[in-house]
Formats: structure tokens, sequence, C-alpha cells
């Protein structure tokens, strides 16, 4: 047993709360931390009376001597980051002050670029290694899950993957014209960027939404599907021997794309400020603060997500195709623990990759992507904590 620090109280801070709850052996003691004291205890209230004891507090994650202070007050075994991505690095700051491990679920992102690129985090690697501390990256669905996969793959079905397609695909309907199923900043920031993939050694470089592929998904149907730039290429072209080329799709509806297209035209989707009746604001935090609130989806939302990884290399001199995904509800994971499927996607493996750290089976002195360690727990894990995966050993190809 241990405890665990969760910075956050948005929709996948509320599963991965919900999940610790769930799993007292590991997690006897949580402190959930959050700018808004109020959403921590609002979880609080929902989940208190169980075996894991819920303490509450306010902290501002870019106050890093603040931070330091509570984690040196409440002393966890780890610190689960679940706030926003533009805050990782002084919240890895404050873990090596404090000497604890860190877990997070999206690389670090500067608030004044769109530039999603591991170098940052990377950069700690030999604090963290001086400190004997883990810093564990990526322990969402993708990136997290899909770097499991692939380490899997690598693992137990090839000698080397030649080339990987990571597919997103989120079947659901929420019932609005245009809401986000995460943060509407970061999600907006991801789509309205510039596209890219690893091939041969090097980035190729599309314009937004160029690429367009169609799918048929299991348990959910064909989709239209568009290329965009992830953070686990970076990672798993550098960790997965025999890469040749790895993309990332995920799957739009025609009214998000239509009401995209709008809002870029009319300069909503800018992050550059803007003077507005005497006070700077940035169009794109505007507009987050007027869409619908992504936890608030829950019970309006619709369908299925499926998610996964189609590698394609090579066992024993043979070429051989080979699929792992997963295929989650929302209406059961809004039963379960009041959220949609995107929220629990990320905060089950986010809960499962603190897991890893506490229980030893994931720890070594450094920074980490998920694929650079033994996938085989983390898999059984996945069974268990409510995303199971399938396979394919003859899955039909993306091209």
């Amino acid at each position: 047993m241990g405890k665990a620090m969760i910075i956050g109280a948005g929709g996948v801070a509320s599963v991965a709360v919900h999940k610790c709850c769930q799993n007292p052996e590991v997690f006897e003691e949580i402190l959930i931390a959050s700018r808004t004291k109020s959403k921590c205890d609002a979880l609080k209230a929902k989940l208190d009376g169980g075996k894991t004891k819920i303490q509450t507090a306010a902290v501002d994650a870019d106050d890093v001597p603040a931070l330091t202070a509570l984690i040196r007050e409440f002393r966890p075994e780890v610190v689960l980051n679940l706030a926003l991505p533009y805050q990782d690095l002084h919240i890895m700051d404050a873990c090596l002050a404090a000497g604890v491990h860190y877990v997070d679920t999206a690389n670090y992102e500067p608030e004044d670029t769109a530039k999603f690129e591991y170098s940052w985090q990377w950069a700690y690697a030999d604090r963290f290694r001086e400190a004997g501390l883990t810093a564990l990256l990526g322990s969402g669905f993708d990136p997290g899950v899909t770097g499991v996969f692939s380490a899997y793959a690598m693992k137990h079905e090839f000698d080397e993957i030649n080339y990987i397609d990571i597919l997103d695909c989120n079947g659901g309907d929420h019932g609005y014209p245009f809401a986000t199923n995460f943060n509407p900043e970061i999600n907006i920031r991801e789509v309205s960027a510039k596209g890219s993939y690893w091939e041969n050694g090097a980035w190729v470089e599309t314009e937004p939404m160029e690429i367009k592929r169609v799918y048929d998904f299991a348990e959910v149907g064909q989709k239209d599907m568009y290329l965009l730039h992830h953070e686990e290429l970076e990672s798993l072209a550098k960790n997965i021997k025999g890469i040749k080329r790895i993309r990332f799709f995920m799957t739009f509806g025609e009214s998000y794309l239509t009401h995209l297209r709008c809002l870029e035209n009319v300069g909503m989707t800018s992050i550059e400020p803007i003077d507005f009746e005497g006070h700077k604001i940035i169009p794109l935090q505007f507009l987050k603060a007027v869409l619908p609130d992504p936890a608030s989806l829950g019970p309006r939302t619709k369908g299925k997500t499926n998610i996964g990884c189609i590698f394609r290399g090579k066992k024993d001199g043979k070429e051989k195709n080979y699929y792992l995904y997963n295929v989650c509800d929302h209406e059961k994971c809004y039963a379960e623990v009041g959220s949609q499927a995107v929220a629990y996607t990320t905060g089950v493996p986010a809960m499962i990759g603190a897991m890893m750290v506490m229980t030893g089976k994931w720890r070594r002195p450094g920074v980490f992507n998920v694929e650079e360690f033994d996938p085989d727990p983390f898999m059984d894990a996945l069974n268990v904590w409510g995303l199971p995966w399938q396979e394919s050993h003859n899955p039909v190809l993306v091209d």
C-alpha cells in the first residue's frame, strides 16, 4: 500500500481517482490537488467512505515552491500529473525537489506555441537518474497504451517492426454540433497544427488534416480519419527496433470539421493574444471558456471508441501483420465512473502507470516512455481495470 498525489480535477482526473479508489491494495491514500479546490472536494464527496483515504488541497501547479511544499507535507510515493501539459516541467521540478516519482499522460507543450515534442522532458533524464527517481512519460492511451501495445508486439510477435499505424476512432455522439471530448484548448491546438509522420529516419510534414483515409473499425463502423502529428511517434521511432514509418490517424465527423474551419477562418483558434476592450485575451482560451466542458459530456454521449495499432514487420524472416486494439463503450463508462470513454481511456492507464511505479514493476532512475518497460504487467492490468484488449493476426491495412 502507498500514497499518491493526483494533480488535476477534470474529466481524466475524475476517472483516475475512481480507479485508485477501486484499487485500495495499492492506493491506500490519495491527495487530489488543483487550483480549484471545490472540484477536488466534489470528487472526494463522491468517493469518501471506501478503503482509500482521500484528502484535497488547493495548489497552483505553476508555483514550484508551493507545490514542492505540498508534496513534502503529504509525502506520496508518486505524483500523477493530470493537469495541463503546459505545467509538466514545473511539476517535474517540484518532484525532483521533493524526492518523489513522477507520472504524466501527455508531453510538455509551451503555452505560447504549438510545438509538441519530448525534448524538454527528456532533458531531465540526468537529474532524475542522479536523484534515483523515475519519471514515466505519457501513460494515457495515446500516448500510453499505444506505446505498451508496441512494446508487447515487439516482445511477443515480431523480430522487428517496420511500420506502425496508430488509429484513434471515437464513434461517440454527444448531440452537440461542436464540442471536444477532451480539453478544448489542447484538442484544437493538436488538430490545427501541421501534421507529420516519421519515415526513413526523418519527419515528413503535411498541412493540417491534409491526408485522409477511411477505415472500418470493429464495433464502430466505417469512419473518416485524418493524419495528425502525435507525440508517441517521436518516442516509438527511437525505441522500437526496425522502424521505417510511423503514422497517427484520428477520426473526425463532418460537423466538427465544418465548425472548426469556420472558427479558424475568424481567428478563434489562435494562441496569439489580442486586445479586447483594454484587456489581453487569447482567442483559443476564450473559445474554451464558451464550449461545453468535456467532463459534462458523459450523460449525453452514446457509442464506442476504438483505439489501437496496426503493425507490419518480420518474424523468423517472414512478413507479418498484427493489430492490437481496445473498444470502449461511452455509456458503460458513464455508468461506472460518471465519465465518457475518451476520459476513461486516458484515466485508467494513468492509474495503471502510477500503480506500475508504486509497486516497483516499472521503476528505475531516469526519464522513460512507457514502451521502455516490460509491457506484460501493464497489458494484464488493462484487462483487469476496464480496458480489455483485442488482437487480430489478419487485419485490414490502412493503405
